[in-house]
């Protein structure tokens, strides 16, 4: 006797579901001091608050002289070159009625007002430093930077939830901070079941393929911050997903699979994930990627949170990027989730929309419109890598040529 059909999951929207997970999955409470040096792409857990003034003090952002502006009566005027002031030099004080010869960086000598750039002034011979003429009218405050105008002292420079690019470390490192506070690094369990799946270089016999969906979806979650716990491939019997179930529960936070999990399948991946835990199967209304799993699997020390994806290699890397990614952020306690989109041109026609919310493989041309990739298959994997983004495209709605449509860089999409 056959087993008895599992009843179809009701359709939910994109949003519908995101707010299921993200209301589902709370930020890990555990965080780590590392050096700044080492905190690129983590999210931070505290606030950096700056212990100094940025600049420190008031300098000259051009090489010149540094001088008084109501001593400049008029152009050309000449005044003596008292002093010379290079970068470091501190306690520099201004003599009236004349000119410091000063490089970029040095701090204002107390009692000058303003700077003039040394392309706009001529040197003189003479005693001593000589003298200058200065060819410009002068306004006081000129390329002064001032003390505390880009930083003031305890201010919150870089707030916690933000995730630390090339730029928050050199933030942090201008007002002094030589360690950061940052969320622990999730650790995320992937591995795949099923005996047709070989990994490259191995043979390929007759129905076999190459697990492309492990690479993919590895390098998605080390492009995240995730300790991948890689549990390869895993015979296909119950006993075998059970036992590996129980060991990516106890080794991760979270984990993650790729195909087997849709209605109706047969295979032994849901019936292991019910048997070590909780499991619900969704159908997403969007295309690729309408089959989606959710649960937990049960551990001793607590469990880790289970996402089964469709077994599709786009169809995965799809709702990867739009459900996994905000997952992933907000266990590390990030405060922006959602990628960021831009209106666009585009450039094709798309006269046969689908019903449900379509995420189409498009890149930008050099005349600033979108050219859509010419196979849309969810097993097209060369459309990936192809595009350098996705069109989200509402459901129903035909696409005309120079029609404005939704793009998602994956830029914001894999990082």
């Amino acid at each position: 006797m056959s087993e008895p059909s599992q009843p179809r999951a009701p359709m939910q929207s994109l949003d519908e579901a995101l707010q299921r997970l993200l209301s589902a999955v709370a930020p890990l409470a555990q965080s780590e001091t590392l050096p700044t040096t080492d905190c690129l792409g983590r999210v931070l857990a505290a606030d950096v608050v700056s212990q100094l003034d940025v600049p420190p003090a008031d300098n000259t952002s051009m090489d010149g002289y540094a001088l008084c502006a109501s001593d400049v009566a008029q152009v050309g005027s000449v005044l003596p070159v008292a002093q010379r002031v290079p970068a470091g030099v501190v306690g520099a004080v201004h003599q009236s009625g004349t000119a410091a010869r000063i490089f970029t960086g040095a701090q204002i000598p107390v009692g000058a007002d303003a700077v003039v750039m040394q392309e706009q002034c001529e040197p003189l011979p003479g005693e001593g430093l000589g003298s200058v003429r200065v060819n410009a009218a002068v306004q006081a405050g000129q390329w002064i930077r001032r003390r505390g105008e880009d930083v003031q002292q305890g201010s919150a420079v870089l707030a916690a939830g933000a995730r630390l690019d090339a730029a928050a470390l050199g933030l942090a490192a201008t007002v002094g901070a030589a360690q950061l506070q940052v969320a622990r690094r999730p650790r995320v369990a992937l591995f795949s079941t099923g005996d047709e799946l070989v990994m490259p270089g191995e043979p390929l016999k007759p129905g076999a393929i190459y697990n492309s969906n492990r690479f993919t979806l590895r390098a998605m979650l080390q492009g995240l911050g995730c300790e991948v716990v890689d549990l390869g491939i895993v015979p296909d019997r119950l006993d075998a997903t059970r036992a590996a179930l129980r060991e990516a529960a106890a080794r991760a936070d979270l984990i993650i699979t790729s195909g087997g999990v849709s209605v109706g399948e047969e295979d032994h991946l849901r019936p292991a994930v019910l048997a070590e835990g909780q499991l619900d199967l969704w159908q997403i209304a969007i295309k690729p990627g309408k089959p989606l799993a959710f649960g937990r699997v049960n551990s001793s020390d607590g469990g880790a949170w289970f996402i089964g994806l469709p077994g599709n290699p786009v169809s995965s890397f799809v709702t990867f990027a739009l459900l996994v990614r905000p997952v992933i952020l907000r266990l590390q306690g990030a405060t922006r989730l959602a990628p960021r989109g831009f209106m666009l041109r585009a450039d094709f026609a798309w006269p046969k929309p689908d019903r449900r919310r379509e995420f189409l493989r498009v890149r930008l041309n050099e005349a600033g419109g979108l050219e859509l990739f010419p196979n849309q298959s969810s097993g097209v994997l060369t459309s990936t890598v192809w595009a350098d983004g996705l069109l989200d495209n509402p459901a129903g709605q035909a696409i005309e040529p120079g029609q404005m449509v939704r793009y998602l860089p994956l830029s914001e999409l894999l990082q």
